[in-house]
């Protein structure tokens, strides 16, 4: 991506000074965990100490949740990252904890019901106390339990790729936003395909419709055309009448934002009218190795997929983590990009917590900036201070066996900017 095509989400090469400093001195503020005893932590940091603010924190446990949908639609997407989070927990209870202190698991259904979310993000920041919560999916969830985090000074750690156009000081985003995701990837297929006409097609709520406002107006400002755009609901399994507009406009590029289960039902069907993925071009911005799993990838093989992370990826730490995570959950599991993110979210509050040294939650949203954690799968990874992650864009090729292979990666992180300008 060239500088002139993302100002706000454009490469950068090195750290500005500033930010360096603050990173160094985070750094040297980490403990040396690995070099004490168990139980040290706990010793030399009391709990009075550490927990300020009532959080369910003892001398030897600490309480955390995980608050996906493991029922409804939208359990083939969310059900990773439950598996994810519980891996990093894993690991770092067997590595001792945080401070100390070993994580303990409260996990709540979503449910697919963004009522549900908020109900039981609710429960869980009351009567749970927990210190942190890993969870939700979707916009429309993650907007529904803001408030009751940002009511209850609760710090939850959302994983999954979105809209932008956010920021709290109770959030951590280990997703991309839209400039690190949307215009990346506009713009890498408009450059590499010549694309000139998008059909926009997304299931309806808040994330598909704000993204493709964003898409649309991106698009035109390049002098491009939509020359489509619909909407089905969650869980929608009849495509056919989209799929004969989509053949009869017949689009340099279908831009695809379905999400959850309605994705088998559309792919299948764009294979059994003729559609070839090999010779016409899709991008979804939706779809990972989870979703392609249900799919099957003799369904969407061809298919572009513009991310920051693919379970093909070449790299110690993500076959680290692959092997991890196939030992944990079974050699025919698959990890997809949100999956990676939600793997992240334990690892940057332990690494948070640590630098605070407090569970308290307003110490955390201030330590949180210039964390840091270079074990991530996706490679290094950084906490800017609107609380989202620098990190790299990539877009994938989907292959029969349900994997992608890289065909691009930006050579350096992309600086998130939730709000750019000229497309709020």
């Amino acid at each position: 991506m060239s500088s002139d095509k993302i100002d706000a989400g454009k490469p950068v090469g090195g750290l500005p000074s500033p930010l360096r400093r603050k990173l160094l001195l985070g750094m040297a503020a980490l403990p040396a965990v690995g070099l004490l005893p168990r139980g040290a932590l706990a010793q030399a940091l009391p709990t009075d100490a550490v927990n300020t603010t009532k959080l369910a924190v003892t001398d030897s446990t600490v309480k955390v949740g995980i608050l996906h949908s493991t029922t409804g639609t939208m359990a083939i997407s969310e059900t990773g990252s439950v598996q994810a989070e519980k891996l990093a927990i894993a690991q770092i209870n067997e590595m001792g904890g945080v401070l100390g202190r070993k994580i303990e698991v409260i996990q709540e259904d979503g449910a697919s019901d963004w009522p549900t979310f908020a109900e039981k993000a609710r429960k869980l920041l009351v009567e749970d106390k927990v210190a942190a919560v890993f969870g939700c999916w979707t916009s429309a969830s993650r907007k529904a339990v803001l408030p009751v985090f940002e009511q209850y000074n609760g710090m939850l750690y959302y994983p999954t790729f979105y809209e932008g156009l956010e920021q709290s000081k109770n959030v951590i985003y280990t997703g991309q936003e839209a400039t690190q995701q949307i215009l990346a990837g506009l713009d890498w297929v408009t450059k590499e395909k010549g694309a000139k006409s998008f059909f926009l097609i997304g299931s309806d709520y808040i994330w598909p419709r704000t993204s493709n406002k964003i898409a649309r107006k991106h698009i035109e400002m390049k002098g491009q055309k939509v020359v489509g755009e619909e909407y089905f609901p969650l869980g929608h399994t009849q495509f056919n009448s989209v799929i004969n507009k989509i053949k009869l406009t017949k689009p340099d590029v279908i831009y695809a934002s379905v999400v959850g289960g309605s994705n088998v039902a559309f792919y299948k069907q764009m294979k059994a009218a003729g559609i070839d993925l090999n010779k016409q071009v899709l991008m979804t911005i939706s779809v990972t190795e989870d979703e392609m799993l249900g799919i099957g990838g003799e369904n969407i093989a061809g298919a572009y997929a513009c991310m920051k992370y693919f379970q093909s990826l070449q790299n110690p730490n993500n076959e680290k983590f692959v092997a991890a995570f196939k030992k944990m959950w079974g050699a025919n599991s698959v990890i997809g990009d949100v999956t990676q993110a939600g793997y992240l979210g334990p690892w940057l509050w332990k690494l948070t917590v640590e630098k605070a040294q407090s569970f308290d939650i307003d110490k955390i949203a201030v330590a949180s900036e210039g964390i840091e954690f270079s074990g991530a799968p996706e490679g290094y990874v950084r906490v800017h201070g609107n609380h989202h992650l620098w990190s790299k864009t990539r877009v994938g090729r989907a292959r029969p066996d349900g994997q992608f292979d890289v065909v691009y990666e930006t050579a350096d992180l992309i600086e998130p900017n939730p709000f750019p300008k000229g497309y709020q």
